[in-house]
């Protein structure tokens, strides 16, 4: 079967492929060690969406779709991972609905879905565009939440499957200039462990990943390169191996790197010890 990049503003599937499908789609079982099957990664066009992408098919025995903003980047990454390319911008309405429809029909019913679609800006709050407080909120909120919906019934219906958030440690400890950005990804952890809670009882496991400073093109485009000298950034493909271990071994959430984990616990074991931290050294 090829695959065909699909244009969202469009009703089917329209130019050349990027990759070969199974014709029929065997369910796998929600266990680590046999964890393999359909995939969908979101946000693939670069950063940790591309880097995850790249991680599953080195494992091999994967069958992916890819979705991006960017059609010519994700085109790429697709060809080199032996993906389908579904090119759109998941904010558009009804994009979920049509992305999923994509899923179903090049590679059945989806065993693993990593959501890294994202955008940033950093700056004062009072001087933001509405505009950009409404496509952080978009694409890292409710585009994600929209795509989990269409795909949480499919797996639940075959009783498998994990769902991937990516997170980020600003939802944990907020970060100044970064209050909008802070507020969708706490908000997207919160999600995270509702959504596990209430899918308990099904074979459907929830994962959320929560990486620091990640050397990728995202600081260049919220505006504001990252200049720190501490937390240094870390690269994509570690996040990407952070996302396939806790594939692997069924975990809930996890830190890149580990230590980020320590004033996570900090902000909510002490906050106001926490904030008088966060107000001297930022």
């Amino acid at each position: 079967m090829s695959h065909a990049p699909y244009h969202a503003d469009r009703a089917a599937p329209v130019v050349p492929t990027a990759g070969s499908a199974p014709a029929a789609h065997t369910r796998t079982p929600n266990r680590a060690t046999r964890f393999r099957g359909s995939a969908l990664v979101t946000g693939a066009s670069s950063g940790i969406g591309a880097a995850v992408a790249r991680r599953l098919a080195a494992e091999g025995g994967w069958h992916m779709v890819l979705n991006g903003r960017d059609p010519t980047r994700l085109n790429r990454v697709a060809a080199q991972v032996s993906a389908a390319a579904f090119p759109a911008d998941l904010t558009r309405p009804h994009t979920d609905r049509r992305l999923c429809d994509f899923v179903l029909d090049q590679v059945g019913r989806p065993d693993l879905l990593v959501a890294c679609a994202g955008v940033g800006w950093a700056g004062d709050f009072t001087a933001m565009p509405a505009s950009a407080i409404e496509e952080v909120v978009a694409v890292d909120l409710l585009s994600t939440l929209h795509v989990v919906r269409q795909f949480v019934p499919h797996m639940t219906e075959a009783d498998s499957g994990r769902i991937v958030l990516i997170g980020s440690v600003a939802g944990s400890v907020a970060v100044r200039e970064e209050a909008v950005y802070s507020a969708v990804k706490a908000a997207l952890g919160v999600f995270a462990d509702a959504l596990r809670y209430e899918l308990r009882a099904t074979g459907v496991g929830v994962t959320h990943v929560i990486p620091g400073v990640v050397d990728t093109p995202f600081f260049a485009r919220r505006g504001v390169p990252y200049l720190r000298s501490h937390p240094r950034p870390v690269a994509p493909e570690r996040v990407a191996d952070a996302v396939w271990s806790a594939v692997r071994r069924g975990r809930d959430e996890v830190y890149v790197p580990g230590w980020l984990r320590l004033p996570a616990r900090v902000r909510g074991g002490a906050p106001g010890l926490y904030r008088c931290l966060a107000t001297r050294f930022g």
